[in-house]
């Protein structure tokens, strides 16, 4: 009988040793739980650049005061009458 407990405690603690250290034990799930912590981190950046996009593409769209912005910054672009001057620091 105590033959048959140690080997049950046998076991049991290699079970457990498994589950506690193997693989997919504790360390494992920590290193999933990083990994997902950066995966989030990632997706919040990418839906902030997606509503910067879509207010953007929102302002495309209803007027052309978006368009004239771009195309004075972006490409240097002035009206036919303007006087263009540029001010460094």
């Amino acid at each position: 009988m105590k033959t048959i407990s140690l080997l049950l405690v046998a076991f049991l603690l290699a079970i457990q040793g498994q589950l506690w250290l193997g693989k997919g034990g504790l360390p494992r799930g920590g290193q999933l739980r990083a990994e997902l912590a950066q995966i989030e981190a990632e997706n919040d950046k990418s839906r902030q650049r997606n509503a910067q996009l879509e207010a953007e593409l929102r302002d495309l769209r209803e007027g052309l005061e978006m368009v004239e912005e771009k195309a004075r910054f972006e490409l240097g672009m002035i009206k036919p009458d303007e006087i263009f001057v540029q001010v460094r620091r």
